[in-house]
C-alpha cells in the first residue's frame, strides 16, 4: 500500500479537504496544555503542522515514505515506549487501518493522557461501496458506538464526541484516489443523494479520550 500512498502524497499535502476543517481546529483546541504529541498516519502532515504552530513538540508517523513522516511505521505497531506523548492524534486515516482496535490500543499505550481521533462515520452500505470503488485501500468506516467500544477497550474514557458534516469537492475527491472512467461513474451514482452542488457531504466524528488511571 505504501507505494500507492507515495504517489498520492503531494495531492494530500495540497488538498483543501485535508488542509482545513472543523475537526482539525477541534483537535488543536483539545490538545491545548499538552507539550508533546504524536500524529499517527500523518498523511499530508496537517495535524502535525497545526500542532506545531500551537507550540507543541510533534512527532509525525506514517507507513508511507512519500508522506515524509518523522517515523515510518503502521498505526498498529507504534515504535515507542508506554506513555511517550502527552497527546496522540489521528485524523481521517483509521478507515484505512487493517486492525483499528489494535491501533487504538497502541495509541492509548503510547499516550500519557489524551487520544484524539477524527474520521468519517459509517452511514450505510452504499457509502461503503462508494469508498471502496473510489479507493481499494479503504477498509471500513465505523459508527460512533463502535468508536466508543474501541476507546473503552483501550482504557480510554470518551470525554467529548462531536459529529458534523464535512463537505468536500467531489471531483478532486475522486482524482486524489485516481478514480476514473466506469469506477468514477459508479461512485457518482452511489453518492448522488449526498451531493449539494459540486460538493459531497461527509459525516464525520471527533472523539476526545482520556486514559483511565487505576487507583
Amino acid at each position: 500500500m505504501s507505494s500507492v500512498w507515495d504517489e498520492r502524497a503531494a495531492a494530500y499535502r495540497t488538498s483543501e479537504a485535508h488542509r482545513e476543517g472543523e475537526d482539525l481546529d477541534l483537535l488543536v483546541e483539545w490538545a491545548q496544555g499538552a507539550r508533546t504529541a504524536l500524529d499517527v498516519a500523518t498523511g499530508g502532515g496537517h495535524v502535525a503542522r497545526r500542532l506545531r504552530e500551537a507550540g507543541l513538540d510533534v512527532v509525525s508517523l506514517d507507513p508511507a515514505p512519500g508522506m515524509e513522516p518523522d517515523v515510518l511505521a503502521p498505526a498498529e505497531k507504534l515504535p515507542f515506549d508506554d506513555d511517550s506523548f502527552d497527546v496522540v492524534a489521528c485524523r481521517v486515516a483509521a478507515h484505512h487501518f487493517e486492525d483499528v482496535r489494535a491501533a487504538v490500543r497502541e495509541m492509548a499505550r503510547v499516550s500519557r493522557d489524551l487520544v484524539l481521533v477524527s474520521d468519517n462515520l459509517f452511514t450505510g452500505e452504499d457509502a461503503e461501496e462508494a469508498d471502496r470503488v473510489r479507493d481499494p485501500s479503504h477498509v471500513r468506516n465505523y459508527t460512533e458506538d463502535e468508536w466508543r467500544s474501541y476507546f473503552a477497550d483501550a482504557g480510554l474514557e470518551v470525554e467529548q464526541a462531536h459529529g458534523y458534516v464535512h463537505p468536500v469537492l467531489l471531483e478532486p475527491w475522486l482524482e486524489r484516489a485516481g478514480c476514473t472512467g466506469k469506477d468514477a461513474e459508479r461512485v457518482r451514482e452511489l453518492v448522488a443523494g449526498r451531493l449539494e452542488g459540486d460538493r459531497m457531504r461527509l459525516e464525520r466524528i471527533c472523539l476526545k479520550g482520556r486514559k483511565r488511571r487505576e487507583g
